[in-house]
């Protein structure tokens, strides 16, 4: 390869990445997921648009594995341990005993629809029953649902991988009987079990290592630190065991273990994730023949109609039984299940090992990604919202940014007071956030100002607040409290839990509390004394 070449390869793949960051910017702008952005700048540049040619179905897999393990490295290092814990049984259940369950559904689905082999059938059930990580990742981090949810849903996309992996696998094969069903159940407890204890090795000696590493610039922490959720994924792979499940643990492990310059390091897992994003789903959009796909249309709605209505919802039934998870919430989980870049990828298995009538299911696989996607995903603050889900006051524009702060370990929090909240006309020191938590900055009519004690807060305003991570969570839930019931949130008793409704009208104040108009005239002016962050 000439310089030239090096030159006009690198020109196209900044063009690429520029093209799809614009229509990234765009997709959101008309409430569409991003990856559908990527997709579709991969099908204008394939063999139907600009005339690029690219059909290697086995270079495709290669690439996509390699993506999806740096998407779920992203993944693990920037979940918090605290969201997930309390749901990895259910999520648990989720990728095993619901994977199954809705592979069988889909696949009888399929079989009675499409009149296709019990073949095709079950290795279509195997590629779209698993959750997608980057689609997961993308999605339900951009919207506001009850974090427990949400995690829950997170920790099943990072975990359901290994199963239909093995499943597809196992139904590529030549003839269905090559593996008995204790085979394959045999196979999925090893690739689960040793790739589990893979990541957690690997990111328990990580964390050793980091913490006693002393190197000569701090760029090279995320590095090193990412560097070793890679590792746990490819030593996994070479032991014969899910890769994706040991990156995954490997990274959270890493992530939630406060080593040095964590900021920088989320920064850049973050900025390598999308990377990868843009990467595999402009890579699967060439793969793709946009002259092929009108045919899949009507096969792809069957089949998805049938995941997302039947299959979907009752391997969630039947997964969470023992946990008792409310009926309105598995709706919700039911409806939450996305699908993205694992079933494409998956579905390139079956046309690599030759597999008749693969091509087509490719097209059914991928069609079904992008209408699904497109229905489920902005439907989602909906269902949250008439389902009583959705966490009022702090929504998605809660988010932690990247900010040069990592020489006090804090995090930078951003709110907007919107039209509903109840901070409205409340005074900066009456939202007595727990210490060492300040607002920083106010944005009012595009002019930002540094508020005093007796700003008042308005509709429109918007706020940063730096916190320290010790102090985050309190800050979060007492923000959230003065969002919904106002400066005497905690005499109402609210106390900001992001996964219970807003009161909706005080609670009769308890003898020993004198009324409002009784109390004291400093605290019918909002001057309480409650304790802030208290447990309640």
């Amino acid at each position: 390869m000439t310089l030239q070449q090096v030159y006009l390869l690198m020109i196209a793949g900044a063009g690429v990445a520029l093209v799809s960051v614009t229509a990234a910017r765009v997709a959101t702008r008309v409430g569409l997921p991003v990856l559908l952005a990527y997709l579709g700048v991969g099908l204008l540049l394939g063999e139907n648009g600009l005339g690029l040619r690219f059909d290697d179905a086995a270079a495709a897999q290669a690439i996509g594995t390699a993506a999806l393990a740096v998407i779920l490295v992203e993944g693990g290092l920037t979940t918090r341990f605290s969201d997930i814990r309390p749901v990895l049984a259910p999520a648990a259940a989720l990728a095993t005993v619901g994977v199954l369950v809705s592979v069988g559904v889909t696949a009888l689905g399929a079989h009675l629809l499409l009149g296709v082999s019990w073949q095709l059938a079950l290795l279509l059930g195997a590629v779209v029953s698993s959750t997608d990580a980057a689609a997961v990742f993308s999605v339900l981090r951009t919207l506001p649902l009850p974090r427990r949810l949400a995690g829950l849903v997170e920790a099943e996309s990072g975990l359901n991988d290994a199963p239909t992996v093995i499943l597809v696998l196992a139904f590529s094969a030549a003839t269905l009987d090559a593996a008995g069903p204790l085979e394959l159940l045999g196979q999925m407890v090893y690739q689960l079990t040793t790739g589990g204890l893979v990541g957690l090795a690997v990111g328990g000696a990580g964390v050793w290592f980091l913490r006693r590493l002393i190197l000569p610039a701090s760029g090279l922490y995320p590095i090193a630190t990412f560097a070793c959720g890679i590792l746990a994924f490819a030593a996994a792979g070479l032991a014969q065991a899910s890769g994706f499940l040991a990156a995954y643990l490997a990274a959270l492990i890493l992530g939630n273990a406060r080593l040095a310059h964590r900021r920088a390091t989320v920064s850049v897992a973050e900025g390598l994730g999308w990377i990868a994003q843009i990467g595999l789903f402009v890579m699967l959009g060439l793969l793709a023949t946009p002259r092929e796909l009108p045919g899949a249309i009507l096969p792809a709605l069957a089949v998805g109609s049938v995941l997302l209505l039947l299959a979907r919802p009752v391997s969630v039934l039947v997964a969470l039984l023992p946990f008792r998870i409310p009926l309105r919430e598995q709706a919700l989980l039911s409806w939450a299940g996305l699908r993205g870049a694992v079933p494409i990828v998956l579905a390139t298995i079956p046309v690599v090992a030759g597999v008749a009538g693969s091509d087509q299911l490719f097209n059914i696989v991928f069609v079904l990604v992008v209408v699904f996607t497109m229905l489920q995903a902005p439907v989602l603050p909906w269902l949250a919202r008439r389902l009583r889900l959705s966490p009022a006051g702090l929504g998605p524009e809660l988010q932690v940014e990247s900010a040069p702060l990592d020489a006090i370990d804090a995090d930078l929090l951003h709110l907007t007071v919107d039209a509903e909240s109840r901070m409205h006309g409340v005074h900066v020191r009456e939202l007595r956030l727990p210490p060492p938590a300040a607002i920083t900055l106010v944005v009012r009519d595009g002019t930002a100002f540094v508020p005093e004690p007796d700003t008042r807060l308005r509709r429109g305003d918007q706020l940063l607040v730096v916190t320290t991570p010790h102090v985050r969570d309190r800050a979060e839930r007492r923000l959230r409290a003065v969002t919904r019931a106002g400066r005497l949130a905690h005499w109402r008793g609210e106390a900001g839990d992001p996964d219970r409704p807003a009161q909706r009208r005080p609670p009769r104040p308890p003898t020993d509390v004198p009324p409002p108009a009784a109390r004291p005239p400093d605290a019918a002016a909002g001057q309480t004394s409650e304790l802030v962050g208290s447990p309640h």
